[in-house]
């Protein structure tokens, strides 16, 4: 059983979703979002690295996972958002967790099924995958859907190596 905290990083809103997996199943535990004041940049990597610090101690997941950083059109925009980032991954090293990052395109992909899906189609899906009452916030949606990204990844390597033993095995014989 692997209980993982998803994170989608922002300068003004850090989104986060705990699941718990076993298997290919996966179950809810909590999201929602770091929101961040109009304050200095220094303040809010603070807030951010003292957010996630909380979530790690009360939800105590075995694994971090993480957005990676696009390059948009804004380089400004890009560099607060790798610093945010950079926030969110010393407070998962801090307390031991190993740190994973994948980009949008993966993460799109692993839920939506494409890439390009657009953030209705996330929410959507996540909500869908993981029996949601409700469509939740858009920033948590994608913080869930980076950790649904991580079980996914994870479970499909373990597929893998299965079937490679499988294969190895055969031709033993």
């Amino acid at each position: 059983m692997a209980i993982i905290l998803g994170i989608d990083p922002g300068s003004l809103l850090t989104g986060y979703g705990v699941v718990q997996q076993q298997g290919s199943r996966f179950e809810y535990r909590s999201s929602g979002c770091i929101r961040l004041p109009k304050a200095d940049l220094a303040e809010r990597l603070q807030i951010i690295f003292q957010g996630v610090t909380e979530l790690i101690q009360q939800h105590q997941p075995t694994v971090f996972a993480i957005e990676q950083v696009f390059m948009a059109r804004n380089a400004d925009s890009a560099l607060k958002l790798g610093q945010a980032r950079g926030a969110a991954i010393v407070a998962a090293t801090n307390a031991g967790l190993a740190v994973f990052e994948y980009s949008a395109r993966q993460v799109k992909q692993a839920v939506v099924g494409t890439g390009a899906a657009d953030k209705v189609q996330v929410q959507h899906m996540v909500k869908a995958m993981l029996k949601l009452p409700g469509t939740p916030q858009a920033d948590a949606a994608d913080a869930l859907a980076v950790a649904l990204c991580h079980g996914h990844t994870q479970q499909s390597l373990i597929n893998l190596a299965g079937q490679a033993r499988k294969t190895v095995r055969g031709r033993l014989r």
